[in-house]
């Protein structure tokens, strides 16, 4: 079941699409990255998946429409992982208010500069949050956050994708919990080859199903 939510945070208000799956392993928030939404076909494919899965999933934009028409310009959004993160915060919180799916444990699924604003909040969140998995992220960007993270920690990266494989590895070797990188052989930071989106949900499935359950 699919239904538009508003997420209020601070002055903002997000909007997003909520799905309930009955009897659900755990609800999977999304964390897009540059100049992306919540429609965004790659995301909801994932989504797709994880429904499958029987994983609740909550897609919602990071910025406003306000804010990501001045970023389609200046780019100046998608690179601040504070502001992201501290949107992700608001989000989880909007989800332990919601009768259907505050018992469920939960976890991030971050992508691109979203990556890094995951693993921000996990770190923010140490109790909350049970799973986190980034695709062709950016977990670099997330700093002095990396060794704070408790979380169990999945890093996909598309094998051709070099240097985001580098970055990937140097923020591996600051974090402290369990952490992993899957290398998508052929795949580029989009994934768009065929079936590496596949391969990128069915690890992201078994991640959180294992993790969240």
């Amino acid at each position: 079941m699919s239904k538009e939510i508003q997420i209020p945070a601070g002055r903002a208000t997000l909007d997003g699409n909520l799905t309930v799956i009955d009897q659900a392993k755990g609800l999977v928030l999304f964390a897009h990255g540059s100049g992306s939404s919540r429609h965004s076909p790659r995301n909801q494919f994932v989504a797709r998946t994880l429904n499958e899965g029987r994983l609740a999933t909550l897609l919602f934009d990071l910025l406003t429409p306000e804010e990501e028409s001045i970023d389609l310009y200046t780019r100046e959004h998608r690179f601040d992982i504070g502001l992201l993160a501290e949107r992700l915060v608001y989000a989880t919180k909007w989800a332990k208010q919601q009768k259907q799916i505050a018992d469920l444990k939960i976890g991030y699924f971050g992508s691109s500069t979203g990556g890094a604003a995951a693993l921000v909040a996990a770190a923010e969140l140490p109790d909350e949050i049970g799973a986190v998995v980034s695709r062709g992220g950016r977990p670099d960007l997330a700093g002095e956050a990396l060794p704070n993270v408790k979380a169990p920690t999945l890093l996909i990266v598309g094998g051709e994708d070099h240097v985001v494989i580098e970055l990937n590895e140097q923020a591996r070797a600051q974090m402290k919990c369990e952490v992993k990188i899957d290398i998508v052989p052929g795949a580029t930071h989009l994934f768009e080859e065929p079936g590496a989106l596949e391969t990128v949900a069915k690890l992201a499935s078994d991640w959180f199903v294992n993790r969240l359950a």
